[in-house]
């Protein structure tokens, strides 16, 4: 552990929620999407384009490092066929939809109780994610009482850059009032989480995977993180009290 841990930050998607397929909960949202967009296609058929189309976003979000507006992602890559002067403002709750339309996100097992737990520990909390919704992370935030105990959230839909850019944990650090060398990172990707991380100083690195996936994982020396943990709940064994807050 660094000498001087003040800042823990969390990635979201498979380290602190998980995705759960809810069959209802995706179709509910597909007719919305249907809905929003007024086609008169069937739900899962039109979705399924959606779903390939959203594949060559990524990979120019990917190769940028960037992540476009909603309104662009919808009027540029998933519906140009569509009047952009009517999608756009469409934009933020097509988005939300959409990503409904995936399944269920939830905290994983003990997910909250660390959280207030490291808080309690006197650690400066904070997110940093890819994520391509603006709405999605404050309602769920509020809803689940998470918005006090996370000083300095960084979303690429919000911020432009998308990890491992090293502007993305700068500004998180920046934010958290923090050196990068007294921050934490704790994610799930090898690759863009360790390289992404290292590059931008951060002090230590810590990776988020399953014993399945670690044995058919590739660690070089490029991706290798300081250390791997199978549950959530094991940062609160790494992270000690460091004050006692109220």
């Amino acid at each position: 552990m660094p000498p001087k841990v003040e800042a823990i930050f969390l990635d979201l998607g498979n380290t602190l929620r998980i995705l759960i397929k809810d069959p209802a909960h995706m179709a509910q949202a597909r007719r919305k999407i249907v809905e929003l967009v007024g086609t008169d296609e069937n739900p899962e058929t039109f979705c399924a384009k959606l779903d390939e189309r959203y594949k060559v976003y990524r990979k120019w979000a990917f190769e940028n490092l960037t992540e476009a507006p909603e309104s662009e992602m919808w009027t540029r890559w998933l519906v140009p066929e569509f009047s952009a002067e009517r999608i756009a403002p469409l934009g933020g709750e097509l988005t939300y939809q959409f990503r409904q339309s995936m399944g269920r996100r939830v905290v994983v097992d003990g997910g909250k109780e660390v959280v207030i737990q490291l808080h309690k520990r006197g650690y400066i909390l904070g997110i940093i994610s890819n994520l391509i919704g603006t709405r999605e992370i404050p309602d769920w935030m509020d809803a689940d009482g998470f918005t006090p105990y996370f000083k300095s959230v960084v979303l690429s839909s919000v911020y432009g850059r998308r990890k491992p850019h090293p502007s993305v944990y700068h500004e998180a650090a920046r934010r958290a009032g923090v050196e990068p060398g007294n921050c934490v990172y704790v994610g799930d990707n090898l690759n863009r989480d360790v390289t992404g991380t290292r590059a931008a100083g951060f002090g230590m690195i810590i990776i988020l995977m399953s014993p399945e996936e670690l044995a058919e994982a590739v660690i070089t020396d490029e991706n290798r993180p300081d250390m791997i943990i199978h549950e959530f709940r094991q940062l609160l064994d790494i992270f000690p009290g460091r004050r006692q807050v109220s």
